[in-house]
């Protein structure tokens, strides 16, 4: 079914060329098929892969099955404006977030839950089709809608990317942060500040912070950090240990993921510790791996995060055991938006509301 108000057509921010500024422009309003919802867009997160989309070249994005032109948006809250053939469960006007990550859901790996490494995946909404960042949205159902009850959609929209890949990454080290133990979180922007608050509800671990900018670090001490560090060097790990009288951090959790965070975070992790790389900015480890890392330590990597995350991360937040803030801006201002999550102006996250 269709509610009869929907428009034809719509706003939408969009890749129109490999290389090129996206561009606001009017479109036509998707049409959903069997199996599929259309979903009315209340906000739309940012993400700093939006900015590297918008310098692939073609010859890497074809590869990966993207299509031009698109529009942006892997982070979407809104209201279910209609209906496909087939889908149940779901009713008009109910408040949804739409999964971030793409995944088939039949493959091998799809069926042991661990669609977060789909090899399917690498197309998804607003990274090689159309995304969020327009005022409607289709999606699939019930596969990609998750319910979000009480929850603002604006703020609930980061949940399903940021705060699902930060609890994918916690859910990684959370068997070993047992009483007495410390878990270290590089970057505490947008990932980094859920994963300072998922660790705060979910572990008894002493949290610690570390960032280059003063206001995230009294950010993080707002949602729970028990101790910030500035600075991403050597000095840095030197501090960790003096704050776990010398034995090291028990799990370190980079978000940036450049060789400075690597090296320090490495350095920082005690034997039989873990240090994951979140982060996709291209660092790399110099050092041999025999003697480069802690006794029994263990290096794990991913990007993303799985259905299963994005609908646990939505609970924790309906529960307020964590919190999305999210920093507002109009669809005609969107371009704003971007600048300011560059240039590392926000204090929550970007959300850009299309209405």
């Amino acid at each position: 079914m269709t509610t009869a108000a929907t428009p034809s057509t719509m706003l939408a921010y969009r890749l129109l060329e490999w290389q090129q500024p996206p561009q606001l422009v009017e479109v036509d309003v998707p049409r959903i098929g069997p199996g599929e919802v259309l979903v009315k867009v209340a906000g739309n997160g940012l993400c700093h892969s939006d900015l590297t989309m918008m310098a692939i070249p073609g010859s890497i994005g074809e590869m990966i099955g993207w299509h031009m032109p698109f529009t942006l948006g892997h982070e979407v809250g809104g209201w279910i404006e209609s209906i496909g053939a087939d889908v149940t469960g779901f009713d008009v006007g109910q408040a949804v977030a739409l999964v971030s990550p793409s995944s088939c859901g039949t493959c091998g790996l799809c069926l042991r839950g661990r669609d977060s490494a789909c090899p399917h995946g690498l197309a998804g909404r607003g990274y090689g089709r159309d995304g969020g960042l327009a005022q409607f949205v289709a999606a699939r159902a019930p596969r990609d809608v998750v319910p979000i009850g009480s929850l603002d959609p604006r703020h609930a929209a980061p949940l399903t990317d940021a705060g699902a890949t930060s609890y994918h990454a916690v859910r990684k080290v959370l068997h070993k942060l047992t009483p007495g133990s410390t878990a270290v979180v590089i970057g505490a922007g947008g990932l980094g500040a859920f994963a300072v608050q998922i660790l705060r509800a979910l572990s008894p671990a002493t949290v610690i912070a570390i960032d280059n900018n003063p206001a995230r670090l009294g950010y993080a001490t707002e949602l729970g950090a028990h101790h910030t560090a500035t600075g991403v060097d050597p000095q840095t790990a030197g501090q960790v240990r003096r704050l776990t009288n010398g034995e090291g951090a028990t799990a370190v959790l980079d978000f940036v993921g450049i060789d400075a965070t690597i090296e320090m975070g490495v350095g920082a992790v005690q034997p039989y510790g873990t240090y994951a790389v979140i982060g996709s900015n291209g660092g790399t480890f110099k050092r041999p791996w025999y003697g480069g890392l802690p006794r029994d330590g263990e290096v794990i990597n991913f990007q993303g995060s799985s259905v299963s995350d994005a609908h646990e991360v939505v609970r924790l937040a309906e529960q307020g055991l964590i919190r999305s803030d999210a920093d507002l801006f109009t669809l005609d201002n969107v371009a704003e938006a971007y600048d300011a999550l560059h240039n590392g102006r926000l204090r929550g996250r970007a959300v850009v509301t299309p209405w």
